[in-house]
């Protein structure tokens, strides 16, 4: 007898819960969980709801032997119940599902089959695959959605076609050892958690499933602030190991934000100061302050080799190299007739190449194992 455990997530759900369980029980009854010995377990996590929900889900976890229910003091967000769910779910596979009735719980049997059959560790559920109808509703969620997916991939080397989709199922070994490593309590839940998906290389299936939007004033929940959060997930969790050319990518703009922080503040200094070693020299500190702290939150933070004494002192190296470097080739241009802009401005990417090298090779090295 296999189990298959879903864990779902309820805030404010009173209006949907009662008939999600009882169609999400259904599938227990279905000719092919019958065939295969598959039973279900429902984990039911409240997240501090300010309606009836919570009540409720008591009341279900009374009526049904197979419904479990928890609750947080607090409203922490989906990601957090779900996290709460992971620890407690006892099934051999463990899946998400949500209480607001958009998503067909009978899909999940397409779902457990590449489990069962061993081809897969992980199977997604996707949105943007072959359907034969579906509801037309926001556009802009759907870009967003897909945008974010498309990042995703390029930093995971992936090809799913929807990483915000609710339905993940995970054999149990695989999300228990990368649910202690997730952080994220809202909905960046989604990317993060495919991130440590592509790091640990596990077999990643995708099925087409059906899928009826609420809109806004049905209680749909997620909003821009939440795509703002993923877009910093993908590149906070990912950048550390996407593939180098995205890494420069990025690094490209951290870059471009510094060099143009150090334009800016040598234009400024050269206005009131005649001082051409203190303008490149303090122009230059501040620009790298910026970049260390974008580098240490977007880039690289995850594969410090060194502890933070050590990783201080390898990145006042690479300063003083390239520090020495901007001022020569900055003082060699105006010698040579350039103006302030274009002698800052070239010396500035010069320094942008230089310093991705340098802080991938020396100062973030990849942890030994």
């Amino acid at each position: 007898m296999k189990t298959l455990s879903l864990i779902i997530p309820v805030y404010n759900e009173e209006n949907t819960l009662k008939s999600l369980v009882d169609e999400v029980l259904k599938i227990e009854n279905h000719q092919f969980f019958k065939e295969n010995s598959i039973a279900l377990e429902l984990v039911l996590v409240d997240d501090c709801s300010k309606d009836n929900s919570l009540t409720i889900a008591k009341e279900i976890e009374k009526e049904k032997n197979n419904v479990k229910v928890f609750s947080h003091d607090i409203n922490k967000g989906k990601g957090a119940a779900l996290k709460t769910g992971f620890q407690v779910a006892s099934g051999d596979f463990i899946g998400i599902q949500d209480a607001d009735m958009e998503y067909d719980p009978f899909d999940y049997i397409k779902l457990i089959k590449p489990l069962l059959e061993d081809k897969a560790d992980v199977v997604y559920g996707s949105r943007y695959l072959t359907q034969d109808t579906r509801r037309v509703l926001y556009f802009w969620h759907t870009f967003m959605n897909k945008g974010l997916t498309l990042l995703t991939n390029m930093y995971t080397n992936l090809g799913i076609t929807d990483m915000e989709v609710c339905y993940k199922l995970f054999k149990k070994e695989v999300i228990k050892e990368i649910a202690p490593k997730l952080k994220e309590n809202r909905f960046g839940f989604e990317p993060e958690v495919t991130i440590h998906v592509a790091k640990g290389k596990y077999r990643l299936y995708e099925c087409a499933i059906s899928y009826n939007p609420r809109s806004y004033e049905e209680g749909k929940k997620i909003g821009a602030k939440d795509g703002l959060r993923a877009l910093y997930c993908i590149l906070h969790y990912g950048g550390s190991t996407a593939p180098l050319p995205m890494q420069f990518l990025l690094y490209i703009l951290i870059g471009g934000i510094c060099a143009i922080i150090n334009i800016c503040a040598f234009l400024i200094l050269a206005d009131i100061s005649t001082n051409l070693l203190f303008n490149v020299i303090f122009a230059f500190l501040i620009s790298a302050l910026v970049n260390y702290l974008l580098c240490i939150t977007l880039l690289f933070r995850h594969k410090a080799h060194y502890n933070s004494f050590g990783e201080i002192v390898a990145y006042a190296i690479t300063l003083l190299i390239m520090g020495a470097m901007d001022y020569w080739v900055t003082a060699g241009l105006l010698f040579i007739g350039a103006t302030n802009f274009w002698a800052k401005a070239i010396s500035s990417l010069v320094g942008l190449i230089g310093n991705f090298v340098l802080r991938k090779y020396f100062v973030f090295l990849e942890k030994k194992n």
